[in-house]
């Protein structure tokens, strides 16, 4: 039976919410390569102006697998939404909110809610491992794209 993993962390950026913002929400083919994956082919379907549909391709040793992302934005509220229709993450969703933390900085506030599909049910223990993983792994992926970000936006200005 499918079990719901929570998980939470945060993120600086040396930039003001807005840019951070906008450009975490500029998606474009290249994006894994940003974090050094570069056996990613991203296709970007804007549905709306404000919904997109981003199909990522991997290889894999059994071939490709697709994962398919409705990405929702409230530029309102410096914020986003990920979910994910198909691929092994199915239905899993991840809210982000960005927020002035200083003067020229802002946070990101991450909200992971992982679908896990196993053939036993999670005991505590188990539960709390995987959370942690997923975690430090979303975690690291946000200091490669802060890293990334940092280097685009400092030659822009």
């Amino acid at each position: 039976m499918p079990e719901s993993i929570r998980y939470h962390f945060t993120q600086c950026f040396k930039f003001s919410a807005q840019k951070v913002f906008n450009w975490c929400t500029d998606y474009d083919p290249e994006d894994y390569e940003l974090m050094g994956d570069k056996g990613v082919e991203r296709y970007i379907s804007h549905i709306t102006s404000s919904t997109i549909l981003l199909r990522d391709v991997f290889q894999t040793s059994t071939g490709q697998m697709e994962k398919q992302k409705l990405v929702e934005l409230y530029p309102d509220t410096l914020s986003w939404t990920s979910t994910h229709l198909t691929g092994p993450n199915k239905y899993s969703q991840f809210l982000y909110k960005i927020s002035l933390e200083g003067n020229e900085e802002s946070i990101l506030d991450f909200t992971g809610l992982h679908i896990e599909y196993g053939e036993k049910e999670l005991d505590k223990s188990e539960a709390k491992t995987l959370a942690y993983r997923l975690c430090k792994e979303d975690a690291q992926a946000w200091k490669l794209l802060a890293k990334a970000m940092e280097k685009e936006l400092r030659t822009k200005t």
